[in-house]
């Protein structure tokens, strides 16, 4: 099983002892560690954010390479092999985590952005126990990979936030509403919202996010 020292990743610790009311965020494709770490400043005070960079190297200009999860070719399905090769390296980072910083279970959250966001489905349907929800952001649960996940009881009632760009040239809207639809189906308590933005977190998102995290997240 891989391991946290094994995947690269960057965080904000906040001040203090801890435990912290933690978030996970897991960057989308050609991104890195330190894309969604941006995020920290705006989000509510006293959370850590620890943000893990997918291993998979995707060649984005001469001499630079960004990072994905899993490999992919736009416009096809998802390649199943190297999804759940990446899944079992998030999971790993997941299970090493604890031992480097100071998490508090009981507000512990995942957060996704577009690849991010499907692996973010993956990582909470499979061990919901481990979280207290997830925010999927501009992402989608594919049909096949919905098929593959186990349908648990404690899917039902799990807190989650779903945000999407009805203007998303990335994937486009009807990828949200499939999840919705699929997500409902396991009795997952969606929050679902369609925003006037492409494939971005725009400020209504980021406000939407906050207020989500306060609710889910008290002191």
């Amino acid at each position: 099983m891989t391991t946290s020292l094994d995947l690269l990743h960057t965080a904000h610790v906040p001040p203090g002892a801890g435990p912290f009311p933690t978030i996970l965020t897991l960057h989308g494709w050609g991104a890195s560690a330190h894309d969604l770490l941006g995020l920290a400043p705006a989000l509510p005070d006293g959370l850590q954010v620890i943000c893990p960079q997918g291993a998979v190297s995707v060649p984005i200009a001469p001499g630079y390479a960004g990072h994905g999860w899993f490999p992919l070719v736009p416009g096809q399905p998802p390649d199943l092999v190297g999804f759940k090769k990446g899944a079992e390296q998030l999971r790993g980072f997941v299970d090493g985590v604890g031992d480097r910083f100071r998490i508090d279970p009981a507000r512990f959250v995942t957060l996704g952005f577009s690849q991010g966001g499907a692996m973010g489905y993956d990582l909470t349907l499979r061990q919901p126990e481990r979280f207290v929800g997830l925010i999927a952001l501009s992402t989608w649960l594919a049909e096949r990979l919905d098929e593959e996940l186990p349908q648990l009881e404690a899917h039902r009632g799990f807190p989650m936030l779903v945000i999407h760009g009805t203007q998303d040239a990335v994937l486009p809207i009807e990828k949200a509403r499939t999840s919705r639809r699929l997500l409902e189906a396991r009795g997952v308590d969606v929050e679902y919202h369609e925003l006037p933005m492409a494939h971005e977190i725009n400020p209504e998102a980021l406000r939407l996010i906050v207020d989500w995290l306060d609710r889910r997240l008290p002191s």
